[in-house]
């Protein structure tokens, strides 16, 4: 098929591209390089640069490539700025998002993959996470995020559109060949900021909370390779041919890694110690967050490749060890 990447110069949209073309489908990206890197999107792969919510130039982008289907992976994601600056939030996920689908309709293109996050749920009343748990966002990014999600399913209703909502838990690691990874600006994910803590570009790193409910006291989380969320998208491309298919599933490996054994791990792969600062705890920090990923395991045959947090550090490691500057694109 003629994928449409939105936001495939990012960390997730770029692992993305790169299954869809080993999967034998032709990605092209649309992505405004707010975020993204030109560098990450694989040699040969079209691209245009456009904002998601121009209707007038994704219109025209869906018709000249001839588009099946769209991957949407452009949403903005830090959680602290949603909270200081909804709008940004609500302006790029949630409008932009509209005029992306009003123009997907207009062209005739119903088959829609959509990048969602565990942060719907909030904080969970029970683990791990299923996809029937009542969803309850403690903060605007996951708010925009559900929204979305209540925007399909009218749209389904309404107009026959087909979609896949995948939940993420903690997208981490790199290609396995090196050559794309993770760099963003600002940085905000644990393996990263330890790894420039490990090889001294960051002095050391914090430690929010060691007095969590849990073994070790610090939070945990469920890690999941980046490519490993990639096929899992890719699979659910065939259930997409039914009109008015709605499915909805949490992606993550089940089995959650502490603060501590996240660092511990990338002491082990980099061979270096850092330097830790316990700090206090942040507010709404959850003690653990994991995943039930049965249903995407049953409906759509989907295999963790990477199922430990130290083969996915090791990913990470070797993108990060090569490309000590990132993409050096800014």
């Amino acid at each position: 098929m003629n994928v449409l990447v939105v936001g495939g110069a990012g960390y997730i949209g770029s692992h993305c591209v790169r299954q869809l073309t080993a999967a034998g489908h032709r990605p092209v990206v649309l992505d405004n390089f707010a975020y993204g890197h030109r560098k990450a999107v694989a040699p040969g792969v079209t691209i245009h640069e456009a904002d998601l919510g121009d209707e007038t130039a994704v219109s025209r982008i869906l018709k000249a490539e001839k588009i099946d289907l769209v991957m949407h992976f452009a949403a903005f994601c830090y959680v602290g700025e949603s909270v200081t600056d909804p709008l940004k939030y609500y302006f790029n996920n949630v409008s932009a998002t509209l005029h992306l689908l009003h123009a997907m309709l207009d062209a005739g293109v119903k088959k829609f993959v959509f990048s969602s996050t565990c942060a719907t749920f909030g904080v969970p009343a029970t683990l791990p996470i299923h996809e029937e748990l009542p969803q309850a966002p403690i903060n605007p990014y996951g708010q925009t995020k559900l929204d979305v999600e209540n925007v399909l399913k009218a749209l389904t209703t309404a107009h026959g559109l087909s979609f896949a909502v995948f939940r993420y838990f903690n997208a981490a690691g790199a290609a396995e060949d090196g050559a794309i990874g993770e760099d963003h600006h600002p940085e905000t994910h644990l393996i990263p900021l330890a790894i420039d803590a490990a090889t001294g570009r960051r002095p050391d790193i914090q430690l929010f909370g060691t007095d969590y409910p849990t073994p070790d006291g610090t939070c945990q989380r469920d890690y999941v390779h980046v490519d490993d969320l990639s096929r899992a998208h890719i699979a659910a491309f065939d259930k997409l041919a039914v009109p008015g298919a709605q499915l909805f599933y949490n992606l993550g490996t089940g089995r959650p890694s502490s603060n501590r054994e996240v660092l511990r791990a990338v002491e082990k792969i980099t061979g270096k110690k850092i330097k830790v600062i316990e700090s206090p705890r942040r507010p709404g920090d959850p003690p653990a967050l994991y995943a039930d990923s049965s249903k995407a395991i049953r409906e759509l045959g989907w295999k963790v490749k990477f199922p430990d947090i130290e083969s996915i550090v090791a990913t990470a490691w070797n993108w990060h060890s090569a490309h000590p500057k990132g993409y050096d694109d800014r």
